[in-house]
């Protein structure tokens, strides 16, 4: 889609991405006109008091620029909510991240009576939330030093900044932004460092184009290499759109996963109205997985949505919906179909279960697990 097509934002939404412009500019104009997309990615969603997950605009829902799973429907974080009965011992925690508006919190305290902690970059979600959940939550500011319980990551990783390359005949490109007559742009340089040292690692198959384009995921690697080594037993399940590293560098993906969501149009432009918009890329579970490993967890499961959610009971909790009652029933059934369609969010989105200390087979991925594929 291209951005001309895209509604206007309102006048005082407009000054604010402007003056994330001239936060942008300030720091280009420190680095010798190029900052990594990473960076300028950091900027755009989480700026303090600027950046898109940082500032006031309404982000989920009718109203915002996308919605999630758990604001589908509450059958989400119910059949959710019995995988996470499954791992729980006596006196532990559930641990959200990035919980957007409390929906998916809601959903699950509704059936299970635990401890359950937010850690929550935006000050305004952390309002809705509040406004939601009253005193059932506690809200936290950072990490804790230790954690027993289950962490739960819905669509967290795919915002977390990524570095963009490119391969080339020429060697391999890091993608970067710089400004270019008053505009942000692309801008390539030789890849060097760590970055250049995990893309080695990579093994891509060069198009006839003679360019592969990809992203990166470092940010997501070490997120999760720190909630290893302070998870003393429990599980950490994130659900995301993403891919194994075998489809995630596939060489038909040769221009990458880079995606903008504003006011529910997707398009590809990341420099359209920065701090306004959305800006995402697929998860490489394969690497989150690695990353756990690294850190001492042992992987517990993956799979996709669907067999995730019909595994820990999704279809028997429709079942149990009065079919007569038409206006509950009928939206519930189609958010439903949604969640677990594979033109939908079944297959795209997937679940990966990582812990420590848990011994059972988890419930969620008892039938359809790919972890042999990561």
């Amino acid at each position: 889609m291209r951005t001309a097509e895209l509604p206007a934002p309102e006048p005082q939404a407009l000054a604010a991405s402007r003056a994330l412009l001239d936060r942008i500019g300030a720091e280009l104009a420190g680095a010798a006109n190029w900052i990594s997309f990473a960076r300028y990615m950091e900027l755009a969603l989480h700026e303090p008091g600027l950046g898109y997950y940082a500032a006031g605009a309404r982000k989920f829902g009718a109203g915002g620029d996308f919605i999630t799973a758990p604001e589908l429907s509450p059958l989400f974080g119910r059949a959710l909510a019995r995988q996470i009965a499954q791992i729980l011992q006596p006196g532990e925690a559930i641990l959200e991240f990035g919980a957007g508006t409390g929906a998916l919190a809601a959903s699950v305290l509704g059936d299970l009576s635990v401890p359950y902690f937010i850690l929550e970059t935006s000050s305004e979600l952390k309002q809705r939330q509040k406004q939601r959940l009253g005193g059932n939550v506690q809200w936290l500011d950072q990490l804790p030093r230790s954690f027993r319980g289950v962490m739960l990551a819905n669509e967290v990783a795919d915002a977390m900044p990524v570095h963009a390359l490119a391969w080339t005949r020429a060697g391999i490109l890091e993608r970067g932004v710089c400004a270019n007559e008053g505009q942000l742009a692309w801008s390539d340089r030789p890849a060097g460092g760590p970055v250049l040292a995990h893309a080695t690692e990579l093994e891509i198959e060069l198009p006839s184009s003679g360019r592969y384009e990809t992203e990166l995921a470092l940010f997501a690697r070490a997120w999760m290499r720190s909630l290893g080594r302070f998870l003393e037993r429990g599980a950490i399940l994130v659900i995301d759109y993403g891919f194994s590293a075998r489809e995630f560098f596939h060489p038909q993906r040769s221009m990458g996963t880079l995606a903008c969501h504003y006011r529910h149009r997707m398009h590809g432009d990341p420099f359209y109205l920065p701090g306004l918009q959305d800006i995402t890329a697929h998860v490489d579970f394969s690497a989150l997985a690695r990353a756990a490993t690294d850190a001492g967890l042992a992987v517990l499961g993956y799979a996709s949505q669907a067999q995730f959610l019909v595994n820990c009971g999704i279809t028997d909790l429709l079942a149990g919906e009065n079919p007569e009652d038409t206006k509950r029933y009928l939206p519930a059934a189609a958010a439903a179909q949604k969640l677990l369609s594979p033109s939908e969010m079944g297959e795209l989105f997937k679940v990966l279960a990582v812990g420590k200390g848990v011994k059972d087979s988890l419930l969620g991925f008892i039938r359809g697990d790919r972890s042999g594929t990561l």
